[in-house]
């Protein structure tokens, strides 16, 4: 035999409850025509109660579960960046053409606002993210996301990255260039058809990282100070910094 669901015990308890007070009120009132009354007002009520519950309250819950869920998601994020992403710009940037134009643009600092943070975005939404990279380069990416291959593999399993379009695409991103250089030997630059296609990938990449980057340290700078410290002192666009504390990192 099935069993009744906590709901079904609950929906009775409510109902017998709610029979046995107008009981109770008959009992000390008398008054049929008033328990009538107050009972029709009740149900006229009903739609009321409904929208306020349904609607004004299930979206302050859908709201709180939803900030709850992108929390966690951030963590996801924070992982990604420590595992993989933080050394992968790296490599990126080691091969950009206009490295002083990030190093500008992403110089973070403590004065950092929510203002300086839609700015850089905006400047590298526009930012060409063009590479000249060569062959030993591209070896020594493939040679480093092979290793994190299982890792990435991972992340892709978690249902709550659906909830955060930009860095799914930038997840897909980076394992689609994962499987392209897994896929070969080596990339020749002899070979340019094949050679501009990888490139074409790394650029993809680099691109969608470097934008996740960004609103991953904004996030960082709102919420955890510390973490936010330490991604200053490894800012991967800025190789001269030192991951040692020093005052001028907080300036």
């Amino acid at each position: 035999m099935k069993k009744f669901s906590w709901q079904i015990y609950f929906g009775a308890f409510l109902i017998i409850l709610s029979t046995i007070l107008y009981v109770f009120t008959f009992w000390i009132l008398q008054d049929t025509d008033a328990i009538l009354k107050h009972f029709l007002n009740d149900i006229a009520f009903i739609p009321i109660d409904v929208l306020v519950v349904s609607m004004i309250l299930h979206q302050v819950l859908a709201k709180r579960e939803k900030a709850n869920m992108l929390k966690k998601l951030n963590m996801v994020i924070g992982t990604f960046f420590s595992e993989v992403g933080r050394e992968l710009l790296k490599k990126f940037v080691e091969a950009d053409t206009e490295t002083t134009t990030l190093q500008d643009t992403l110089s973070l600092s403590f004065d950092w606002g929510a203002k300086d943070f839609k700015q850089a975005a905006a400047i590298i939404l526009k930012y060409d993210h063009t590479l000249e990279i060569s062959p030993r380069q591209i070896q020594e990416i493939k040679e480093y996301l092979h290793l994190k291959r299982d890792f990435l593999l991972r992340l892709l399993e978690n249902p709550n990255l659906l909830e955060n379009e930009s860095f799914s695409d930038l997840l897909w991103a980076v394992f689609h260039l994962t499987d392209e250089l897994g896929a070969r030997d080596e990339v020749r630059m002899e070979e340019k058809a094949d050679y501009y296609h990888i490139v074409a990938d790394l650029q993809r990449a680099y691109r969608l990282l470097t934008a996740e980057w960004i609103y991953y340290m904004k996030h960082l700078r709102e919420d955890y100070p510390y973490l936010y410290s330490f991604a200053i002192r490894t800012n991967p666009f800025n190789p001269d910094i030192s991951v040692k504390c020093i005052e001028e990192a907080k300036s």
